[in-house]
């Protein structure tokens, strides 16, 4: 791509959309046939003859947390290599080839995947199918696109971290939020790594991970699926096997014991500025549901609890913001409130945690989390709505479960979720004796 991209349901689930009424939930549902290859190449098809168009998505089981940590980096910056030649597309072919054809391609890294789609005129299927088990086959990355790139990689670090009001802080909560597992470290790496790092590094990496057997193609779209099936077979089932004990570390921490705190002075910093995370757990399991629900009840939208307390009412800061970021292994709940003038990070401080004391406390309105869930349940269908969102949808849930038939159930999932749970999931995990918190405060040169 390319740039780092957010955690999919991170963005997916806070965006602010206008709420729908609750529908059937056999409307919408995505229908797909699965099978997987000698090689371990699992396959999805979905059939879409609504528009002319075929997205293509590979979606390869590896993000930061299958980094050692003395070479962090690596997933994102193999994100960017894979546009940069393959053994018969020299470099900075791949994109022009997909341009030309009248289609776009992009990828983006997280934690836990990194996924490459591209979304082309369905009768370019072949052309897409070829490029990508092209860069699938066989090692071919050369020195100059690695030197390459970890500039390009270098540069976005300075412009989204190092160089941006309190870019610092995701960092600093993550290193400080987990002691041993590998989410302590961003996405994008350390930039001492990305000097260090060589080409049988690079080549280790790839001939370790970048494997049919730990890689799921799906194909949605304008296509027929037993001609489908055949260039499938065509264009991946010659592509040798991985090793088989592919590595993926444990999802087990040390637990947090007590509140940690750090006041951050950044020359960066225009305003005073809190940020706060909790420990929570993995994507999928039922208080998952509950807490990204419980998120949006606080900050998604002028009529949440945050927003209206904090910028409507008291007016004592100019942006409030949670996320829920439920992944593969437990996640963090995050809040971050910046101060209007005048006013200090001990003041958002105060005001959060008794909005939230409130909640754990006195629980929330059945209309409040109605309107959650619409909200949500908006966002979820608004994904489905094109043959790319359903293609990653389906990749994400068989990378994680090896159950693509999750998709069609999600929206179940939110609805079962009652006020009790949001109380619950609020008393239980947005814990203030078991949290990070970091005050960012203007350094004064």
């Amino acid at each position: 791509m390319k740039i780092l991209k957010l955690n999919f349901f991170l963005f997916m689930l806070n965006v602010f959309l206008k709420p729908v009424e609750l529908f059937p939930q056999s409307e919408g549902k995505i229908d797909f046939v699965e099978f997987t290859l000698e090689n371990g190449l699992h396959v999805i098809l979905h059939e879409d003859h609504s528009t002319p168009i075929v997205a293509v998505n590979v979606c390869y089981h590896v993000g930061s947390k299958n980094e050692k940590p003395d070479k962090t980096g690596f997933a994102h910056l193999f994100e960017h290599l894979m546009f940069d030649g393959s053994k018969n597309v020299k470099r900075g072919e791949f994109d022009k080839y997909i341009s030309q054809a009248g289609g776009y391609d992009n990828a983006y890294t997280t934690e836990d995947k990194t996924n490459y789609y591209e979304v082309l005129p369905s009768n370019y299927l072949e052309l897409a199918l070829w490029l990508e088990s092209d860069r699938m086959l066989e090692f071919s990355i050369q020195e100059i696109s690695l030197i390459t790139q970890r500039e390009v990689v270098k540069e976005e670090r300075r412009w989204r971290y190092e160089n941006r009001p309190y870019g610092s802080a995701w960092i600093k909560i993550s290193e400080k939020s987990f002691k041993k597992h590998p989410y302590r470290w961003p996405v994008i790496g350390y930039q001492e790594h990305l000097d260090k790092a060589s080409m049988d590094d690079v080549k280790e990496f790839y001939e370790t991970f970048y494997v049919p057997n730990n890689a799921v193609l799906v194909i949605a779209g304008d296509i027929d699926i037993e001609k489908t099936k055949k260039l499938v077979e065509k264009y991946f089932a010659d592509i040798p096997k991985g090793p088989d004990n592919i590595p993926h570390p444990s999802p087990e921490d040390e637990p947090l014991e007590n509140e940690i705190r750090e006041v951050v002075e950044d020359i960066n910093a225009p305003l005073p500025a809190v940020f706060m995370s909790y420990r929570i757990p993995e994507e999928g399991n039922p208080d998952s549901y509950a807490l990204a629900l419980l998120s949006n009840i606080l900050s998604v939208g002028e009529s949440s609890r945050l927003y209206q307390r904090l910028v409507y009412k008291d007016k004592i800061a100019n942006e409030v913001e949670t996320y829920s970021d439920s992944r593969e292994h437990p996640g963090l709940f995050l809040i971050y409130a910046i101060a209007n003038p005048g006013f200090s990070s001990d003041t958002l401080e105060k005001v959060i945690d008794e909005e939230i004391d409130k909640i754990k406390n006195y629980g929330v309105e059945e209309k409040e989390l109605e309107k959650a869930k619409n909200k949500i349940e908006s966002a979820l269908v608004s994904a489905r709505q094109t043959v790319q969102g359903k293609a990653d949808l389906l990749a994400h849930y068989y990378t994680f479960y090896k159950n693509p038939a999750l998709v069609n159930r999600e929206i179940d999932k939110y609805r079962s979720v009652t006020v009790e749970d949001i109380k619950r999931v609020a008393q239980i995990y947005l814990d203030s004796k078991r949290r990070v918190i970091l005050h960012y405060l203007p350094k004064v040169n």
